[in-house]
């Protein structure tokens, strides 16, 4: 395992471009970046915290979570928010996401701010924003939304419950809706928080506090287990040229500093999925 970059609060939402690298946010330090191939760190995004999850935009620009789920243009030109946050419905901001082979963007929303010392914890939601731009709540119970994921034939839909300590499994229709969730598996050792699904349909989820990462079988059974060398490991994401490159993102939280916050690269035998790119509306 290769430490690419270190440095930050608690990095998240790591996402793939073929043509940029990878871009990744700070939840607690702000703003999104991107390493590229030759190593070299670029400004995407400047300020926004508390981004948990992001997507490439089919028309460029990214799709970013936060108080809001919102479009950002290219160099951050442009913003368009797409899904906004509700206090009065519980809804205080939005967390992880991914996207469909349509461009459907699917979103957790939080019911509370798990980075507010002493906030109430509450439940949130799983919504899906149309190609329309309109959006639906999809289900509902989930304490504290994180990892979504699609499996390789858009059939499934992963998703991390972290303070319960488990992944939901959705089935998924051809409109975009799905059904009731199933329990598809639980950890004791660490909290799942981000995910990536492979080519061979293996889950690869990060565990939070648990210091490892973890590929599933489609069946739910463990295949493989990577330690990590820091206990707060976010998320995962594939990319390199054969999709083999499995970058993992890490805080800060329970080691030695606020800012040690570090991405790290190992190989895999199976590529990953593409991620596709969003496309819903953005006006």
């Amino acid at each position: 395992m290769e430490a690419l970059i270190s440095g930050f609060g608690l990095i998240e939402g790591p996402v793939f471009d073929p043509e940029r690298g990878l871009i990744f946010s700070d939840v607690t330090g702000g703003g999104v970046r991107c390493l590229t191939p030759s190593g070299s760190v670029e400004t995407v995004v400047q300020h926004r915290r508390g981004i948990g999850g992001m997507a490439l935009h089919a028309d460029g620009g990214l799709v970013v979570s936060g108080r809001n789920v919102a479009y950002k243009g290219p160099a951050s030109a442009e913003t368009v928010v797409l899904l906004d946050g509700d206090p009065d419905q519980g809804i205080v901001g939005f967390n992880d996401l991914t996207t469909d082979a349509a461009g459907r963007v699917y979103v957790g929303s939080l019911g509370f701010s798990p980075i507010t010392p002493g906030a109430k914890p509450k439940p949130g939601h799983l919504h899906v924003i149309d190609l329309d731009g309109a959006s639906r709540r999809l289900a509902s119970g989930i304490t504290l939304t994180n990892g979504l994921g699609f499996s390789p034939d858009g059939r499934e839909l992963y998703h991390c419950d972290s303070r319960a300590g488990l992944v939901r499994r959705y089935p998924v229709a051809a409109d975009g809706d799905v059904g009731a969730a199933q329990e598809f598996a639980r950890f004791s050792d660490g909290l799942p928080d981000g995910l990536a699904v492979a080519q061979d349909g293996a889950i690869w989820i990060a565990l939070a506090h648990g210091g490892a990462v973890v590929a599933l079988r489609p069946d739910g059974t463990e295949r493989d287990r990577i330690p990590v060398p820091l206990p707060m490991v976010t998320s995962v994401c594939f990319g390199g040229a054969d999709l083999r490159d499995l970058y993992i993102t890490t805080g800060s939280d329970g080691a030695a500093g606020e800012t040690v916050g570090t991405i790290f690269r190992t190989r895999t035998e199976v590529p990953g999925l593409v991620v596709p790119p969003a496309r819903v509306s953005i006006g």
